[in-house]
């Protein structure tokens, strides 16, 4: 990507000099000499070398050329590039682990198309990653490409082209893309998940699972195309049921399929987001997705005059055992192995397992439109009530009780919950009068949905008048006591379902033998690769059921005829463990070595969206988990090695515990909001309408067509809507620079951006404006270096500590924000703030100023990187950097080599004041400029012999008036109170 770019500045002399006719240049073979007025060539590469930043801006248009300019930079960052990264070595010393700092973006999946959310993300994270290594951090910065997934599937049926061909086109289009917006990633790093390379590692952690009995292989429901006869995704079945492709009504069928014992950890999960640096509400979101419920579970035996003995009871969990005695019915899956021919009454069974089918299909897609119904069947069979065996309990099928969810049963209580009692009503269910009732006030709804106490009436038996808190306690004891209830923690989280019935994915490492039953792949067969030159049509099933020559092979273990499986793995096992692919990515005997992430781990920021903070991360947690207790990599797993030094361990050890414990993979997350667009619709039809449709021009746009004003708003970004933007467009008007910095600026990154390019020019005007100051302060050079000793300080001149003091308040605001609270757009505003002040400094050869500009430069840097380094090479050349003591600033350098301003406490401190001066309460006169923080004494003597003094102090015989109390509050005001 960046060695194609070089070329523009490879080319001739005459080609160069042909491209730069208003500008005189040299070429400068020896060593640099300073050059006024001109530009050269670089003695290292052929590189437009300038002495102005004005020799970058068209002098008829105004406009910066960016594209040559950021073209420029992006040829000298490849060429300055450090052979070896991070990690490079292992092991790592106790000092490089400690100056690790992991910035990690969310990987894509290659679409082809950048979009804006795109360059948010990648701008914030590329932000960070150059903000941390100007501080001395040894940054990761990797990026690759979550790139196997059903889209890239769904090209190769309609565009006749083999998924890795797409994937791989579009990977190239994407770190084109990426370069064009300065994105600076540790390319030596990059993988894809298509890769074999890879997905050999995602198998290896499959079989990691499966050896320590995480995984495991049952029946559950896919959602089945009869025309097609193919599995389907949720998203690929439309809001009525319906095949996207081939337009048949979907089906539910049960398959055999692989699940991941996440479940296991479920409390661990809990637990340890309390040690991590997230945002509360993706907290709470895993928090709730976990969903942890202290409760009960009862045994309703079934009465056996209506199903046979043979059929198991139904337990059900309730989080509401005080309301037991309410129950009105049970409701059970439409798949529960109670609905059978072999239970059902002989009466009920034809209708109730059709009605169970249509009630299974109206799942198809997921579990949406379930909850929208509350349909039921009844099915014929009672069930005895665990306290009241005389009580007839009516078991139904309801569409909204999961066979994957709990026991797949669940008692309906429609007196104190809601959905119980819309189910009634629909279903013309009995609803059994109130158990619970509430302590304060009557309740006039028919539901009550609060604790209470139970009421006093006979169904409630013993326990009426107690509180719900105690007589659940005592009603699960009193069916504990007879074997049918318990008390239990109960969790929202389901097992994870890793299976995928396609062929764009990693093949499950497993093998079917009919004598040795599920055999797994030997770890020196891995990766089990796709096949080749497979046809893709969407339908007839399983793609690589078709594949014969790859299906059929040998089992491992005994050596006779076994058919491979069939299912490929869900890209969220891809994602789960590729941070730790990154600190070791081209290792080839094993996932990662455990010195190199264990120096890395946690990921020291994680950076993506919101809409990832369940699935994506809580797999990730548990993956890691997974692997640091099995000693994959931690400090347990280096604690075996003999070649760890103590001290080394010890700063594992201190990262391991420095926030994020127990394996959790990532410190700290970021999450940025969407990218909205401006959109516009028609008032009268509300149709969607395109730019070309309106006139934007002037305040008040207009539709062209009828001359109306169209409805305008700001919506997420969609083709549907006709509001995308092209980042390629934007930056080529605009430039990289100046995307990045308008990007920044419209909001915080936790908050909904609303892009539009009205004040973009506003941040062209200010690099402008910073340009401009450079090339004035170069025709100032310093004779002195700086130094800022508190000698030194006592010699400067009023301006000089005032530029120093300004310049040390950027320096907090800035830095404040990019390590701390991500606020960019304050972290602008101080430096535009600076921008200003230091355009109003008339000393420019004072070394005060010149530091300060040299600090503008760096903070601005890290946000409009192309623009920071020609300044910081504008600077160096004219002699500038040199003035102020960087001597070590050369021919090759980088503003990126350079540390970050440091903050300097006591710079703070107000140097000069203005203190209101009231009398009675009422302001008189200011003391204007005075010294800060002076004694309460010496402002009161100031103040008296103001010039104004006279008048409000004094009498008319100039004798000085009564003083009764005197006010003062540092370095505000002075009232003074004085008799009339």
């Amino acid at each position: 990507m960046l060695r194609a770019s070089r070329g523009l500045w490879k080319q001739r002399p005459q080609a160069i000099s042909a491209n730069f006719t208003q500008q005189p240049f040299l070429l400068a073979r020896a060593s640099f000499g300073r050059v006024t007025d001109h530009c050269y060539l670089s003695t290292s590469s052929t590189q437009l070398i300038q002495t102005k930043f004005a020799h970058w801006i068209d002098h008829k248009t105004g406009r910066l050329d960016t594209a040559k300019l950021e073209a420029k930079w992006k040829a000298r960052w490849a060429e300055i590039k450090p052979k070896e990264s991070a990690l490079s070595k292992a092991p790592l010393s106790a000092e490089e682990i400690q100056r690790i700092f992991y910035v990690l973006v969310m990987f894509p999946y290659p679409s082809g198309v950048l979009h804006m959310g795109h360059v948010r993300v990648y701008t914030i994270s590329d932000v960070l990653a150059r903000f941390h290594r100007m501080n001395g951090k040894t940054v990761l910065h990797p990026m690759g490409w979550d790139a196997f997934g059903l889209p890239a599937e769904n090209a190769a049926i309609e565009r006749g082209i083999a998924p890795h061909e797409w994937t791989q086109r579009n990977i190239d289009i994407m770190k084109e893309q990426l370069s064009r917006i300065l994105a600076d990633f540790d390319w030596d790093r990059e993988l894809a998940t298509c890769d074999p390379e890879y997905y050999k590692w995602t198998q290896h952690t499959f079989l990691q699972l499966f050896k320590h009995n995480k995984v495991y292989r049952k029946e559950a429901v896919v959602n089945w195309d009869p025309i097609d006869q193919t599995v389907l995704a949720n998203e690929q079945v439309d809001k009525d049921g319906r095949s996207w492709r081939s337009g048949a009504i979907v089906e539910q069928r049960k398959l055999k399929q692989w699940f991941a014992r996440i479940t296991d950890y479920a409390q661990e999960l809990l637990d340890d987001l309390e040690t991590l640096d997230w945002p509360e509400h993706v907290k709470s979101m895993q928090a709730n997705w976990i969903g942890r419920s202290e409760g009960a579970e009862f045994v309703f035996k079934l009465d056996t005059s209506t199903t046979t003995s043979k059929a198991s009871p139904i337990t059900v969990f309730t989080s509401r055992p005080d309301t037991l005695f309410g129950v009105s019915y049970l409701a059970i899956a439409p798949d529960h192995p109670l609905v059978s021919t072999d239970f059902l009454p002989s009466s009920h069974a034809s209708h109730v397992l059709d009605r169970a089918q249509e009630l299974l299909n109206n799942l198809s897609g997921g579990s949406d439109r379930a909850q929208k119904t509350k349909m039921g069947v009844f099915t014929g069979i009672y069930a005895n009530h665990p306290l009241d065996p005389e009580r007839k309990i009516p078991v139904y099928i309801a569409d909204y009780v999961l066979s994957s969810y709990g026991t797949g049963a669940v008692m309906g209580v429609p007196a104190h919950d809601m959905r119980d009692y819309e189910f009634c009503q629909e279903n013309a269910v009995p609803v059994h009068r109130p158990v619970v009732e509430s302590e304060t006030a009557e309740s006039t709804s028919p539901v009550f949905v609060g604790l209470g106490k139970l009421r006093k009436i006979p169904e409630n038996g013993e326990f009426g008048g107690i509180s719900s808190k105690k007589a659940g306690l005592a009603i699960v004891s009193a069916a504990a006591a007879k074997g049918l209830g318990k008390r239990v923690v109960n969790y929202r989280l389901r097992d994870w379902l890793l299976s995928r019935q396609r062929y764009w994915g990693a093949p499950v490492p497993v093998i079917h033998c009919s004598d040795c039953g599920t055999v797994p792949v030997p770890e020196s067969d891995l990766p089990v690769e796709l096949p080749k030159n497979i046809v893709l049509s969407g339908r007839g099933g399983s793609p690589l059921a078709q594949a014969t020559d790859w299906l059929n092979c040998k089992c491992p273990q005994c050596h006779g005829p076994a058919k491979r499986d069939t299912d490929t793995l869900d890209t969220f096992v891809d994602s789960s463990w590729y941070f730790l692919r990154y600190t070791d990515p081209r290792n080839t005997s094993c996932p990662f070595d455990a010195s190199r992430a264990s120096a890395a781990m946690p990921v020291d920021l994680y950076i993506g969206g919101v809409e990832h903070a369940i699935l994506h991360l809580l797999y990730s947690r548990f993956i890691s988990k997974f692997l640091w207790k099995t000693g994959a990599y931690g400090l347990n797993a280096l604690n075996q090695r003999s070649d760890i030094a103590k001290e080394v361990r010890v700063a594992i050890s201190q990262r391991e515990n420095g926030g994020a414990r127990n394996g959790e993979p990532f410190k700290r997350l970021l999450t940025q909001g969407m990218v909205h667009g401006l959109t516009y619709k028609d008032p009268a039809s509300g149709r969607f309408l395109k730019p070309e449709e309106v006139d934007a021009r002037g305040s008040s746009p207009r539709i062209i067509q009828t001359g109306e004003t169209p409805h305008m708003s700001f919506e997420k970004m969609s083709k549907s809507k006709y509001n995308g933007v092209d980042p390629g467009d934007t930056v080529s008007k605009y430039g990289a620079d100046a995307t990045r910095l308008h990007m920044l600026y419209l909001a915080p990154p936790q908050d909904v951006l609303e892009w539009d390019t009205v004040s973009i020019v506003g941040m062209q005007r200010w690099i402008n404006r910073v340009g401009r100051l450079v090339d004035t302060a170069c025709k100032s050079v310093s004779s002195e270096p700086f130094a800022c000793s508190a000698d030194d300080q006592k010699k400067w001149n009023k301006e000089a500590k005032e530029t120093y003091r300004q310049t040390h308040i950027a320096i907090q605001r800035v830095t404040e924000s990019l390590e701390t609270t991500f606020a960019f757009n304050t972290a602008i505003a101080a430096l535009i703030e600076l921008t200003n002040y230091l355009s109003a400094v008339k000393d420019h050869k004072h070394p005060v100023f010149g530091w300060s500009l040299m600090c503008l430069v760096k903070m601005l840097s890290p946000m409009a990187p192309s623009i920071g380094e020609e300044l910081w090479e504008i600077l160096r050349n004219c002699g500038y950097l040199r003035g102020l003591g960087y001597n070590h600033a050369s021919e090759g350098d980088s503003v990126f080599k350079h540390k970050w301003p440091v903050l300097d406490q006591k710079a703070l401190q107000k140097l000069s004041t203005t203190i209101v001066v009231q009398i009675n309460g009422k302001v008189r006169f200011k003391l204007e400029d005075i010294e800060a923080d002076l004694e309460e004494n010496a402002v009161l003597q100031l103040a008296k012999s103001h010039s104004q003094a006279s008048k409000w102090l004094f009498d008319s015989q100039s004798q000085p008036k009564l003083i009764l109390k005197v006010i003062h509050v540092p370095n505000k005001l002075v009232n003074f109170i004085v008799s009339k």
